[in-house]
């Protein structure tokens, strides 16, 4: 059999040199400081290395060794290995090396000592030896270059993948430290604020441990108090006069007894001496008869004894009683005391606990008002509107009398509207559409009339004294459009429509204007504005009734009583604002007089007394609490939906004395359907109609809407909101 072929033997017919490095054989480029790249050292030393290794010969080592000799399992070009050894000299391995292999270490050595592997910087040039050791071994082995390149390069991949992936960890690294140190803050600044808030809890704790002490302090005076009023030491000394009084009457006792026995004694021997027939009895009967009457004697003091050793000390009944009634009435006294005591110290509690959240109310407040005026805005210096606003600071001072910063905005855009209303001469034409008021309905300039302010009042206040007259009333639109018509004529009627609607839809401050235009636009009904008119005029006429000298003159009391009589369901305070409005203040006496008259007098701009005013302001927050109350009734949510008899049900609820017609009515506005549609109550029709609670809440705001009678489990004095239908 032939045998083995070596694993060179594919080079053993080369003709070979084995390369002798020296310092003079290595470029000097390998040196470190020099400035050539890995590449180029690299390709220089291989022309090198290749032009040597050409000239020498590959020996086909190991095969002709012996087959006993094993190698050891160390690179040879390892640290480990030169440590190991302690010279850079490999060792024996029973026969002599290759001179390539020889040559390749040597180099590999060589290469290794001229690297600084102190720093990160040259790990990876520690690499380019064995690479270059690789690329040697790939270029002289043919056959298995293929093989030994794929490897190369699956390495060379992986470490530049490695090397990526490290550079992309880099900033990971930097960032790791950066929240490393944030976290470390903030667990010293955490760890600061617990200790702040554990000295602060110590404080806390010593200061209720002072208070507990002051308590039990306090308990122990007036524990003291009880005591030292001397009740315990009367009570002792009448006990010791009551038993010396009993100690004296049972001495007495025995001494009267003693007595009495003495007494019966003589009057036996006297009885004996005096009966002649006794001595001539048997003297043995006598023995006999003398015998049982000691023994009974002995009995009798025995039993004697007896009583004087079990009641000796008893007390009277009556004494007892007595002093049982003084020992109750001392328990309950010292029973009372004791419960006032816990009733103040709860209420000291109480306070303290009302105290802590005081101070934590005024801080959370102290700090809200910092932060608000950090915040806010400065308020503005009405005072500067005096001068720029027609008429002056008079005019001002009426304009921005009891109006908020709101009203006071509104008025100076009422001002500047104005002036820029009066600089018109015509008005645009909204043309015919569906979204125009039929009154407003016109293409093409409309001139502007320009009237007054006291004009467009004195206007309004005829449309709606003709308006209360009609009786076959129409659409509230058509018919101002048909008064501006019959007043001005059909020509001027469209210029006036559009004067008055761009008039009081500037001026919403002024009361007949405003409320005019909430009717006009749909936002109100007319009835709201009727009925407040004609209470108006129903407690005028009640206070004419009352002037029985026509002098415009009442009384505070006899003005009370006429407000409690026409609203029988305003609070008392309600009453009051409204006699404060009318005047009237806490300083004057029931019998002074007030000059009712001027409650209902108007401007020429058609403004209100505060009297009035205040009536539509009661009016309004009754409606609102009204409907609010029904929205609580209900207990459903704005977008849930109700069913007429739902509806039904909790106007009788919130207002028990609403009658049939009241009820219907506004069952009727809430759900858009005339009265005589409306179903019977108990119907089933009556869970078939539903609408949406914000659009029903919406419809009775619109509508005249007020209390008719109180509540149940109410009072039916003032205490009532509202007013009569």
């Amino acid at each position: 059999m032939d045998s083995p072929r070596p694993l060179y033997s594919s080079f053993s017919s080369t003709s070979r040199t084995y390369p002798r490095y020296s310092t003079a054989n290595r470029d000097d480029s390998s040196l470190p400081g020099t400035k050539s790249t890995p590449k180029r050292k690299l390709s220089q030393k291989r022309k090198t290395l290749s032009f040597q290794f050409s000239m020498g010969h590959l020996s086909p080592w190991p095969m002709f060794t012996s087959g006993q000799t094993i190698l050891q399992n160390r690179k040879p070009c390892s640290d480990k290995y030169w440590k190991r050894t302690g010279s850079w000299q490999p060792q024996s391995l029973g026969t002599a090396k290759p001179r390539y292999l020889e040559e390749l270490e040597n180099y590999l050595r060589k290469e290794l000592l001229l690297l600084d592997l102190g720093t990160d910087s040259t790990q990876e040039l520690r690499l380019q030896p064995y690479r270059e050791i690789f690329e040697f071994f790939i270029e002289d082995f043919k056959t298995y270059k293929p093989l030994l390149s794929s490897i190369k390069n699956a390495y060379e991949v992986m470490l530049a993948h490695q090397r990526e992936k490290i550079r992309a960890l880099e900033p990971l690294k930097a960032k790791l430290v950066t929240v490393n140190e944030d976290c470390n803050e903030r667990i010293l600044a955490m760890r600061a604020e617990e200790k702040y808030e554990i000295s602060t809890l110590k404080k806390e704790k010593m200061n209720l441990l002072k208070l507990i002490d002051k308590k039990n302090e306090e308990m122990a005076s007036l524990q003291s108090e009880v005591d030292g009023n001397g009740v315990v030491k009367k009570l002792r000394k009448n006990l010791a006069e009551e038993y010396l009084n009993y100690l004296s009457e049972r001495d007495a006792r025995k001494i009267l007894i003693a007595d009495l026995n003495e007494l019966r004694y003589q009057r036996e021997d006297m009885s004996l001496a005096q009966s002649p027939g006794i001595w001539g009895e048997d003297p043995v009967k006598l023995t006999l008869a003398l015998k049982m009457t000691r023994q009974d004697l002995t009995r009798t003091q025995m039993e004697l004894n007896t009583m004087k050793a079990n009641f000796g000390d008893v007390v009277p009944r009556r004494d007892f009683e007595m002093q049982e009634k003084t020992n109750k009435d001392l328990q309950e006294q010292l029973d009372s005391l004791r419960a006032d005591y816990e009733e103040v110290r709860k209420e000291h509690e109480i306070l303290l606990q009302l105290h802590m959240s005081t101070l934590k109310e005024r801080d959370q407040f102290f700090s809200e008002l910092q932060e608000i005026q950090r915040t806010s805005t400065p308020r503005p210096d009405w005072t500067k509107c005096e001068d720029r606003i027609a008429g002056g600071p008079d005019r001002w001072q009426v304009l921005a009398r009891g109006k908020n910063s709101d009203q006071l905005v509104d008025v100076l855009l009422e001002e500047i509207g104005e002036g820029l209303l009066r600089e018109k001469d015509f008005f645009p034409g909204l043309g015919y559409g569906e979204a125009i008021p039929p009154f407003l309905r016109f293409d093409g300039p409309v001139e502007n009339k320009k009237p007054t302010k006291k004009e467009v009042v004195d206007l309004l206040k005829d449309a709606w004294n003709e308006r209360r007259a009609e009786e076959q009333k129409e659409k509230f639109p058509d018919f101002f459009f048909n008064f501006l018509e019959h007043h001005f004529g059909p020509s001027e009627a469209m210029a006036w429509a559009y004067t008055i609607f761009e008039n009081i839809k500037l001026f919403r401050s002024n009361e007949v204007m405003s409320q005019f235009y909430a009717v006009l636009m749909g936002k109100r009904k007319e009835s709201v504005y009727i009925n407040q008119m004609d209470t108006v005029a129903q407690l005028q006429k009640e206070m004419m009734s009352a002037d029985s000298q026509n002098e415009g003159l009442l009384t505070i009391e006899q003005l009370s009583t006429i407000l409690k009589t026409i609203f029988p369901l305003k609070k008392e305070e309600q009453i009051q604002e409204l006699m404060e409005a009318g005047g009237w203040h806490p300083d004057y006496s029931s019998e002074d007089l007030l000059n009712y008259r001027s409650l209902f007098v108007e401007d020429e701009e058609g403004q209100s007394d505060p009297f009035v005013q205040k009536l539509w302001e009661q009016y309004a927050d009754e409606k609102d609490e009204y409907l609010q109350e029904l929205k609580q009734e209900l207990g459903l949510e704005l977008r849930d939906e109700v069913t007429l008899s739902r509806l039904r049900e909790a106007l009788m609820n919130i207002d028990p004395s609403i009658d049939k017609q009241t009820m219907n009515g506004y069952i009727s506005q809430a759900f858009q359907l005339p009265v005589s549609e409306l179903p019977e109550e108990g119907d089933e029709e009556e869970k078939g109609i539903m609408t949406l609670l914000q659009i029903i809440l919406e419809r009775l705001q619109m509508a005249d809407i007020r209390r008719v009678g109180p509540r149940e489990l109410e009072p039916t004095s003032q205490d009532h909101r509202g007013q009569p239908g």
